[in-house]
């Protein structure tokens, strides 16, 4: 098993490497489980990002990270569903191609989050941002909805994202071209 030593925010941590395909491979950075990552990401990526009124995600990786940021701080989160639920009216949604998912998603809100998230500064948060197309359609979502969003925040930037200038991040984390 081949890996890549990484430190985020102060915690050092190993991350196997898996194929995406026959050219390329990932360090997968699993947040789910690994409580300390998650408390001290989200202490550290608080320190540099806007003010906000609420921490917006997309269902599922990043929802440690937007529960921990907002229990530090804001203490408000709004969870973008990947399935519309019993309890969701009205939802407005959008479709989400990611480099870890093999086929197209949709993201969900209802109407109670709708109405919730108006007048909010909203500050998008995910665990990596990579291709940037599950931060895309978050973004598009909330514009849907006229959310105002102040800032983009994820613990990893992936690749090229390094390069972004619209999002904060806490470290890099590279591709491997085989």
């Amino acid at each position: 098993m081949e890996t890549y030593h990484i430190n985020i925010a102060g915690v050092e941590r190993d991350l196997e490497k898996y194929p995406v395909n026959d050219k390329l491979d990932i360090a997968a950075f699993i947040l789910f489980g690994d409580v300390e990552v998650t408390e001290k990401s989200a202490a550290a990526l608080l320190k540099i990002c806007p003010e906000h009124d609420v921490v917006v995600s997309a269902e599922a990786k990043g929802i440690p990270l937007c529960y921990e940021m907002a229990r530090q701080g804001c203490r408000e989160y709004v969870i973008a569903r990947k399935s519309i639920k019993v309890y969701m009216r009205n939802c407005v949604g959008v479709s989400v191609n990611s480099i870890t998912t093999a086929k197209e998603q949709n993201l969900y809100l209802g109407e109670s989050d709708v109405e919730f998230l108006k007048d909010k500064r909203v500050l998008i948060v995910d665990d990596v941002i990579s291709t940037g197309e599950s931060l895309a359609a978050l973004e598009a979502l909330l514009d849907k909805i006229n959310a105002n969003v102040v800032g983009k925040a994820c613990i990893l930037a992936e690749g090229d994202a390094k390069n972004r200038d619209d999002i904060i991040f806490l470290e890099e984390l590279p591709l491997f071209v085989k």
